[in-house]
């Protein structure tokens, strides 16, 4: 049923063709006045939008982007007084003077605000980075020493629900992989060791004991539990879901009721603002439908005969150096439904066991996705060029990308996932703090394990080069 809301003064006829308009599980916010400067709306109930049996991408997609540009105020319940931007409900020890600094946050009104080059949703300028704790207990700062916080530049999201939908199958295929080597260990009584790959992407070896205890020292690029967390340049968040609950609290204030809320907390007003409950997990998974629905980057077209000449070149070389054994250029994707809350969600965000049923959002119903390649097999091919896993890319020799002093999440300090490098062409400028203006500055930072495809790079011709760059830049997100 339509639960709608008359604000005054609006004639009824007007209220009643707006009701209509709204999906059976939409229903609007109870505001006063139609000039209202509150920026939220509307809400939606997910247990009665998976019962409906109405498409959620129908439903959430539009209120997910109204939410995404969104300039939240305090009338919404912007602001968090009496807390931090820590992924942990934590407590301020001290009030903020402001309550927007460009140190530790709010410091912004929307996630357009720095998600927004060269489209909503895309990366951003230098001028909008942010400055962040990396999620331990203690993200109360007021500094930008690098001792405190580390510096982030923004990054795209297209595409980002093939992305979480590879994460999910690897981590399932991973974990099989698991439980085959400790059976194997427990039947036969010895000590069993497996080489863990999903996709083609090694992520090292596992041994297993008959006592069914594991030696995980063999692991590489993916943590101890063997769940791939593709998101953050880091590679720490599970899911669309966790990003984005840490990132409203960090960026806007704006606490989901799923981690804030008196479940978690013992209170609907965790941050002292006056505002309880402030995004429901309908909003939230408005925002995870509108960021999983966006479409992926794609090749320039039409390009002039000599980049085009350039580009194919290039994408030859890109290969032959090595650069294509860490940005693989496509991953196959057996499944195309989305499911939200996702199977590997955990603790402070909404999990399948909290819901009726997840929603499922088919992907495949998407014209962007009903255009990418399939193999013989009917996969269809993620042209991501990357491999979802974690790589150290700084050393001694060449420390570009080893500038931050903070590990995140146990995540050494010059390990990072591999960059995603569809779209790159549209997303300058380049690193994890966007520093790097050109795309040749940003392959010749690289050190660690991609030292011998820097140098690889660094021998070619000047042409060669260039060429390299031609297929990079021909890597775009669409306008």
């Amino acid at each position: 049923m339509i639960r709608t809301f008359k604000p005054a003064g609006i004639p009824i006829a007007l209220t009643l063709l707006v009701a209509t308009a709204l999906p059976v599980a939409v229903f609007a916010d109870p505001d006063p006045e139609p000039w209202s400067e509150r920026a939220i709306r509307e809400d939606v109930d997910i247990n009665a939008l998976a019962a409906s049996g109405e498409d959620p991408i129908t439903v959430l997609q539009p209120l997910g982007e109204r939410l995404f540009a969104a300039r939240f105020t305090t009338l919404d319940g912007a602001g968090r007084p009496d807390a931090t931007g820590a992924v942990v409900p934590t407590k301020a020890r001290r009030r903020s003077h402001s309550p927007f600094q460009r140190l530790a946050g709010m410091d912004a009104n929307a996630c357009a605000s720095c998600h927004n080059e060269p489209v909503v949703g895309g990366a951003g300028a230098f001028t909008a980075n942010v400055f962040v704790s990396e999620g331990f207990e203690s993200a109360d700062f007021d500094t930008i020493d690098p001792q405190f916080s580390n510096e982030r530049n923004t990054n795209a999201i297209q595409g980002a629900g093939l992305i979480e939908l590879l994460a999910r199958e690897m981590t399932a295929d991973l974990r099989r992989q698991r439980q085959d080597v400790l059976a194997k260990a427990r039947q036969s009584g010895n000590t069993a060791k497996t080489s863990l790959a999903s996709k083609g992407v090694s992520f090292g070896s596992l041994t297993a004991y008959p006592d069914g205890t594991l030696d995980v020292s063999g692991l590489e690029g993916i943590d101890d539990d063997l769940t791939l967390r593709p998101f953050s340049q880091k590679g720490v968040f599970a899911s669309l879901r966790q990003f984005t609950v840490n990132a409203m609290n960090a960026h806007h204030g704006m606490q989901a009721r799923e981690r804030f809320g008196t479940a978690w907390t013992g209170t609907d007003d965790f941050d002292g603002d006056g505002h309880a409950d402030e995004l429901t997990s309908g909003h939230i998974s408005a925002l995870v439908a509108w960021q999983a629905t966006l479409p992926a980057p794609t090749r320039k077209q039409d390009l002039p005969d000599i980049w085009q000449n350039a580009a194919k070149a290039g994408e030859a070389l890109f290969g032959e150096i090595g650069c294509s054994s860490c940005h693989i250029p496509e991953l196959p994707l057996e499944s195309l439904v989305f499911q939200d809350p996702g199977p590997y969600d955990t603790a402070g965000t909404l999990r399948q066991s909290d819901v009726v049923s997840p929603l499922a959002l088919d992907l495949g119903t998407l014209d962007w996705v009903k255009a990418l390649p399939r193999d013989d097999q009917g996969r269809v091919l993620v042209p991501l060029f990357g491999d979802l896993k974690r790589h150290k890319i700084a050393d001694a020799a060449n420390d570009t990308f080893g500038n931050e002093l903070l590990a995140q999440r146990f995540v050494a300090r010059d390990v990072f996932m591999t960059a995603e490098l569809w779209g790159i062409g549209s997303t300058a400028p380049y690193g994890h703090r966007g520093d790097l203006t050109t795309l040749n500055e940003v392959i010749l930072a690289h050190g660690g394990e991609a030292t011998a495809s820097r140098k690889a790079y660094s021998g070619l011709e000047e042409q060669d080069r260039k060429s390299i760059i031609a297929f990079l830049r021909s890597l775009e997100i669409a306008e």
